[in-house]
């Protein structure tokens, strides 16, 4: 009887490292697929996300070409998400504009806190095929925002639609959810 019992035991324990093993490569795998996931639908256009990332770069200009023939609407949201003590509203609901046209709208926004809070903006574009012609030279979201205590302010955007939009799409819903920013720990020598 005790020489069956140590072979169990150690058929156990390997069972246990196996288990463990494998939780351990499925957490460092669910870590690894969010800056995957996230890159793969900046490249592609999935899930709305754009691919701009802070604006016109020095020898580019804005689009020359403007498509007259057609007109695209373009509506505003904001979401505040749980934990960020701000309001935020678009102060334009939505433009009418030619694709290849700059245009620029403001969003506002409020620390309802008695303290500053940082907050950062994630943009959204619906349709989904709209998002790699949706271009941001200028945006609120490229950076995280610090607001006072009880601080209001207006968040500029200056973005185009490129002409290469389908025709068919008529109607773009560009969407910002703003989280609050992870805080800060201070370095041993006082700075953040």
């Amino acid at each position: 009887m005790s020489e069956t019992a140590v072979p169990a035991r150690r058929d156990h324990g390997r069972l246990v490292g196996r288990l463990v093993l494998i939780v351990a490569a499925s957490a460092a795998f669910g870590i690894a697929l969010v800056p995957l996931y996230d890159t793969i639908c900046r490249v592609t256009g999935l899930n709305g996300k754009t691919f701009s990332a802070g604006g016109l770069a020095a020898d580019e200009k804005p689009l020359e070409r403007v498509d007259r023939s057609r007109l695209v609407k373009v509506e505003f949201t904001g979401t505040v998400m749980p934990g960020l003590p701000w309001e935020l509203r678009p102060l334009q609901n939505s433009v009418e504009l030619h694709p290849g046209e700059m245009q620029q709208v403001a969003f506002l926004v409020r620390n309802t806190a008695s303290e500053p809070v940082t907050g950062q903006a994630i943009p959204s574009v619906t349709p989904g095929q709209a998002a790699q012609h949706f271009h941001k030279i200028e945006c609120f979201c490229f950076n995280q925002q610090v607001l006072a205590p009880g601080e209001a302010r207006e968040m500029p955007l200056m973005f185009i639609v490129k002409p290469e939009l389908d025709a068919e799409v008529r109607t773009i819903t560009l969407s910002y959810a703003f989280f609050k920013a992870p805080e800060s720990t201070p370095r041993k020598d006082g700075r953040t």
